[in-house]
């Protein structure tokens, strides 16, 4: 997998050079590298839903607009609805449908048809 290779060549250039100051975490992606290259295996279209953050950034944000004003809140269920309502009004606008979406299902249609019902 060229792909996967091309990680290892990029984990390999930065070890190079930061090994001495992040060694813990380059042990920790070296001795997890096969669970944390699993990512490689799925088609291009899977792999792009899977690592895009942008929707997750747009929803962290979202909450953060409803909670920075407040210092502090009364109790964990005054928390519990801020969120709750930042996460109801974040939905409101997710009308975009997935890019190529057709190519995708059919994808995991293969990888994974007796898991997926349509």
């Amino acid at each position: 997998m060229p792909q996967k290779q091309a990680a290892e060549a990029a984990l390999n250039d930065f070890a190079d050079k930061w090994e001495s100051k992040y060694s813990y975490a380059i042990k920790s992606w070296r001795d997890n590298w096969e669970e944390l290259t699993v990512f490689f295996e799925f088609p291009l279209e899977i792999r792009k839903i899977i690592y895009t953050t942008n929707l997750i950034e747009n929803l962290n944000g979202k909450i953060r607009k409803y909670t920075k004003n407040k210092l502090s809140f009364p109790t964990d269920q005054a928390v519990m609805k801020s969120v709750y309502l930042a996460v109801r009004e974040a939905t409101k606008k997710w009308s975009m449908p997935i890019r190529n979406w057709g190519i995708i299902l059919n994808q995991f249609l293969t990888i994974y048809e007796k898991r997926v019902r349509l």
